[in-house]
């Protein structure tokens, strides 16, 4: 019994390192499952970032419907991990039914019109235009019904933090 509480104990700690040094696992479908780990330095376009929701509508829709599972953030829900796709001064649009960031069209990422269980999905917040300074583009190519930025529209540029994949499958 002792040899139990002693390895529980041993792995709590090795989580808790883990977790203080920036890894973080994701199992979602947004993008491949791994562990990630947080990084410093500025939000760069193409590269993972975290974050979590702030918007009130959007943070009821993801509790509703169990878009997100229960996690770290203010809200009680779990951070969402996507690429950085726009940034301040790039123009969003929609072309051939797709995202389009510059007038190029993103691969995997049509508005659907049902979520994964079937439900209607919920209408697009994405406004085309111009990227006002302090906001980003958030995507997953990885998973068309993916919650994003196509569904909740720009993210404040502060809430996203880097991300690096350290393992995935």
């Amino acid at each position: 019994m002792k040899n139990i509480c002693a390895i529980s104990l041993i792995v709590l700690v090795a989580l808790l390192a883990c977790w203080a040094a920036g890894y973080r696992l994701n199992l979602t479908r947004s993008l491949p499952v791994g562990l990630y780990r947080m990084t410093g330095g500025p939000v760069q376009r193409g590269k993972l970032a975290a974050f979590c929701l702030e918007d009130a509508e959007s943070i009821s829709l993801a509790r509703e419907r169990g878009y997100l599972a229960a996690g770290s953030c203010a809200s009680g829900l779990r951070p969402l991990l996507k690429v950085v796709f726009g940034l301040a001064g790039d123009v969003v649009g929609l072309e051939q039914g797709l995202i389009a960031v510059n007038g190029q069209p993103l691969a995997g990422t049509a508005v659907v019109s049902r979520d994964s269980k079937g439900r209607p999905a919920p209408s697009s917040r994405l406004v085309p235009g111009v990227i006002a300074p302090g906001k980003a583009l958030v995507l997953s190519q990885h998973h068309s019904g993916s919650f994003d930025s196509r569904y909740f529209g720009l993210v404040p540029l502060a809430a996203l933090r880097p991300v690096e994949p350290v393992l995935t499958f």
